[in-house]
């Protein structure tokens, strides 16, 4: 056997033997420590959704009781007013009337959506 055949063999040899001893400990070593601690991951991860939910439910109650009944009321009837005031008018209830938007033009010095063209070359 010449030497390069000799290189050759124990090259392959010494890459076959490397990755024989990484395999075994992939799979006999870090393979059931990862399934471990993803199990562990998991039932952390299942009991945090619940916990929260309640927390979040009880923080929710404790203000509410915390506070007094005449702000609740009120906001609670600004609301509707608001939610109905959008849902009766649309956008004009956030935006505000063609009147308000005409006025609003007027002041800025533009006219309005109402302003009819004169043809005096007043355009800008």
């Amino acid at each position: 056997m010449t030497f390069w055949q000799t290189l050759l063999i124990q090259v392959g040899a010494t890459g076959l033997v490397v990755l024989l001893v990484l395999w075994g400990f992939y799979h006999w070593v870090l393979k059931p420590a990862l399934e471990r601690q993803v199990d562990t991951l998991l039932s952390a991860a299942k009991e945090i959704e619940p916990a929260v939910t309640r927390g979040v439910k009880q923080g929710v109650n404790d203000a509410l009781r915390e506070l007094p009944e005449t702000t609740a009321r009120e906001s609670t009837r600004q609301f509707l007013r608001f939610g109905s005031d959008l849902f009766e008018n649309g956008l004009s209830s956030l935006l505000g009337t063609s009147e308000e938007l005409a006025g609003r033009s007027a002041r800025r010095g533009r006219p309005g959506p109402d302003a009819s063209d004169t043809g005096t070359g007043n355009r800008r």
